[in-house]
């Protein structure tokens, strides 16, 4: 190997090496030359000699060269690190998923709204929804029950998370949602497929997800109707629980009360809250941390126990999802006399205590005391509210004056054809949404309407006349009045109240 060849392969591998090692390097590797060429014939050693020299030349002139490009790299600005590249990216990966917390105004029926000024990320601070708008727009949202759907998961799909029927007055605009998943994710989510469940117009359908993080699953709106995360998977399914306490009203000095364990899925725990609606009992919601310490794992066994000792039934309970059920399982608690205590929920297998919560009497009595007070407030607010409003005190005073109609004989007239006729032309693209989200109609239904090809307007009354023939007596227009008045437009709403001043 020439000395020019050796200097290139100093230069080419990248050491911090100085000019001066550089030429020390040089000059034991001439030593070593010379003493070689000592050992040979003359003629070879006269050659080794001239080349010697012609090395040196070379090799003077290269020295120079890596010593002027020494210096040049001295004089460069230092490169960056890979660590640091890396962290400045995901810093500003970090910026640009920034979401904006936004809080929605709740509308009647559970119905939330909201007004997006300009184009970004937006969450919702009381779902937890996340929304992708390309400008300004308003969405109008709400919280649905899977067991409506249940006839649509199938296995080996499961629930992932709430179910909720979105609505935007553009579109087009929304591009894209984020729907909160209950999946407490481990090592294992690499086995787990995240898709939607998207109830369309001409029927359900499992949709793909673009993404999923800890929290959320996020899709791109293809159209807007109800929608929620499905997931599939070999592993055991953990869950972020929830235990959510109701106690039982009544004049005996005995405590009961209802504990129920849940997925923390807000349809699941809407679903809990109806039931105790419709119940034969009175309850109040005792308020204590709902969220579980410890993930829930499907197909476990878990045990409450009481400190003192209270009347649990059942005592054990194996967890499941009980998203899709229409009857929600529960653990009622028993004591005889008034006292305080503590609930404990325990994992058997490894008797962690994946819940707990100690109640005081005041956490009930307190409530009693203020139940007439609150009712008073809550009257005198809704009223404000009304006369401030811009229809206030005409809307309330017609109000008041369908009130009193229907206490009359003649209000319990069922709607007839005509009527529902009528209002069916006057409904928009969403009849489809008010059927299912008002008026308590399923799926199955806007099939068997649509069944046969005809035209839109007939979908509509026979939409209608589904819902009255449900009612049974009770069809009438100050029923549907009262169903529809919050998601209708107001020339529909005029057209009720005519109908309710003709009865």
């Amino acid at each position: 190997m020439t000395s020019g060849q050796e200097c290139q392969d100093v230069q080419g591998s990248g050491d911090d090496i100085s000019s001066i090692e550089a030429k020390e390097s040089y000059g034991t590797r001439e030593d070593d030359s010379a003493q070689e060429g000592k050992s040979g014939d003359d003629s070879s050693e006269n050659n080794s000699e001239s080349s010697s020299e012609s090395e040196s030349d070379t090799e003077e002139t290269d020295i120079r060269k890596l010593d002027e490009e020494l210096e040049k790299n001295e004089l460069l600005p230092p490169v960056e690190s890979e660590v640091n590249s890396q962290f400045r990216c995901e810093h500003v990966k970090t910026e640009h998923n920034q979401k904006e917390q936004v809080t929605p105004r709740r509308l009647s029926r559970g119905q939330f709204w909201l007004k997006l000024e300009a184009e970004g990320t937006y969450q919702c601070t009381v779902t937890g929804l996340i929304f992708d708008v390309t400008k300004a727009a308003v969405i109008k949202y709400s919280v649905l029950s899977w067991s409506k759907y249940a006839d649509y998961v199938k296995k080996p799909w499961m629930v992932g998370g709430p179910i909720f029927d979105v609505s935007c007055d553009s579109a087009s605009v929304l591009t894209s949602i984020q729907f909160p998943h209950s999946l407490s994710l481990n090592d294992h989510e690499s086995g787990m497929t995240f898709k939607v469940l998207h109830i369309k117009s001409t029927g359900p359908a499992i949709e793909p997800s673009v993404d999923h993080s800890m929290t959320h699953v996020k899709w791109h709106v293809s159209s807007l109707s109800p929608v929620g995360p499905v997931i599939q998977t070999q592993e055991p399914v953990h869950y972020d629980g929830a235990v959510i306490l109701y106690k039982v009203v009544n004049n005996h000095p005995s405590l009961s009360f209802r504990v129920y364990v849940a997925t923390n899925n807000d349809s699941f725990i809407k679903d809990i809250s109806k039931a105790v609606k419709y119940s034969d009992k009175k309850f109040i919601k005792i308020d204590k941390p709902p969220v579980c310490q410890k993930r829930l794992q499907d197909g476990k066994r878990y045990r409450l126990i009481s400190e003192p000792e209270a009347e649990i039934t059942p005592e054990e309970i194996e967890f499941v999802d009980g998203s899709l059920l229409k009857l929600k399982s529960y653990i009622e608690v028993y004591m005889e006399q008034p006292m305080e205590f503590t609930l404990s929920l325990i994992e058997l297998e490894s008797e962690e205590i994946v819940w707990k919560a100690k109640l005081r009497e005041c956490d009930w009595i307190l409530h009693d005391q203020n139940k007439n007070e609150q009712k008073r407030n809550t009257i005198s607010n809704r009223r404000r509210k009304l006369s401030n409003s811009l229809f206030g005190e005409e809307f309330y005073n017609k109000k008041l004056k369908g009130s009193d109609i229907s206490d009359g004989t003649k209000a319990k007239t069922t709607l007839t054809d005509q009527q529902l006729m009528t209002l069916a032309k006057k409904m928009g693209k969403d009849w489809k949404e008010i059927a299912i989200e008002c008026l308590k109609l399923e799926m199955k239904d806007i099939h068997q309407i649509q069944a046969k090809e005809e035209e839109v307007n007939v979908y509509k009354f026979m939409m209608l006349s589904k819902w009255r023939e449900g009612e049974l007596s009770n069809g009438t227009a100050q029923n549907l009045y009262d169903s529809l008045k919050d998601h209708v437009s107001y020339e529909i709403i005029q057209i009720l109240e005519g109908f309710l001043e003709q009865t």
